[in-house]
């Protein structure tokens, strides 16, 4: 839940004291609400599993992982710039560190709603289990949209980018639509499933930047009986492959491959290539910062889903859907080289 703070000045000193109280105990009191826990006791209630047809299809709910007080400053940022797009719902920030002090997440709560730019609501939420897969948790109280976006604390993504990403998932509303994209792959001599990246196709899109229907949560996290429940607790073992995990439901669901999207802007803060010296805090807390040993645990998790599930689910898509498609050539301008066709 999202406050906005909106007060009108008056002359006497008891209702400065008054303005000063509701500034200081509002976002506290809202925070506090959220800190006791995720919202919904029991996500897996189907009673509460709100129709498809009857949620918003002209905006989507944000929901970003957090785990990181280095990260915080960052997070910040990205919160600020959804908050400011029109399609943009409501934005859930899923807390997932346990050890992090109230007072610091009352004061990113409050930075959070102060430094709002549009009308999104702004929500804290301290998770109940700092396990992956509550990233995936339904939250029927908190969702009124039929797309979520499932992102990370380090991606920043332009406006521009994130509203025809939406486009086009709204034209296909089944498939996992997004930026990152890996791949499976099977080594012919080890005789092995692996973790990869194809040149020319991909089956894994990562969480990163990941939209999709608000079903494929319940799918995730309540369906699936006794196989999904081993394959979440895989996810535990290993505190990694949620995404690889909801890429194998999505898949054997719809019997498809994800969509890779272009975008014109995006930051990548979090990846083991930034140079900058003063990001090395904020890339070094990314579990893909380990590179080497990071791609063979997730080949390690495309082996254990498989062997769990008895198939493998997972489907090429090829290609990337673009916004335009302009000239190529060089041409230059004010003394760069740039695309001709830009001004």
């Amino acid at each position: 839940m999202g406050v906005k703070e909106s007060v009108k000045v008056g002359s006497s000193y008891g209702f400065f004291f008054s303005i000063w109280f509701l500034l200081s105990v509002t976002p506290l009191l809202v925070y506090s609400r959220t800190l006791s826990g995720d919202p919904d006791p029991d996500p897996c209630d189907a009673m509460k599993q709100r129709e498809f047809e009857k949620l918003r299809s002209d905006q989507i709910t944000v929901l970003i992982n957090g785990y990181s007080e280095s990260r915080i400053p960052l997070l910040q940022s990205i919160v600020a710039a959804y908050s400011g797009s029109s399609i943009v719902s409501s934005i859930l920030l899923l807390w997932g560190n346990p050890t992090t002090p109230a007072q610091v997440l009352h004061q990113l709560y409050h930075n959070l709603t102060r430094h709002s730019l549009g009308t999104a609501s702004i929500s804290l939420i301290q998770q109940s289990s700092s396990s992956l897969n509550a990233r995936f948790l339904p939250r029927a109280s908190g969702v009124d949209t039929r797309a979520v976006l499932i992102c990370d604390d380090d991606v920043e993504v332009d406006k521009k980018s994130l509203e025809f990403a939406f486009s086009v998932w709204r034209s296909n509303p089944d498939r996992l639509v997004g930026m990152f994209v890996r791949s499976h792959g099977f080594d012919l001599q080890g005789k092995e499933w692996i973790y990869t990246v194809h040149p020319d196709k991909y089956s894994i899109l990562l969480t990163k930047f990941m939209m999709m229907k608000q079903d494929y949560l319940f799918e995730y996290s309540c369906n699936g009986g006794v196989e999904m429940e081993e394959m979440r607790k895989i996810v535990d073992r290993m505190r990694n492959c949620e995404d690889i995990l909801m890429n194998f439901v999505a898949a054997d669901k719809l019997r498809a491959g994800p969509i890779m999207v272009g975008a014109e802007r995006v930051r990548d803060w979090g990846d083991a290539r930034n140079e900058e010296q003063e990001q090395e805090e904020v890339r070094e807390v990314g579990l893909s910062s380990r590179r080497v040993e990071h791609r063979k645990r997730r080949g390690n998790c495309i082996r254990e889903f498989h062997r769990v599930m008895g198939k493998m689910p997972l489907m090429y898509s090829y290609g990337k859907v673009v916004n335009s498609v302009g000239e190529q050539g060089l041409c230059r301008k004010s003394g760069k080289l740039v695309f001709c066709d830009r001004d």
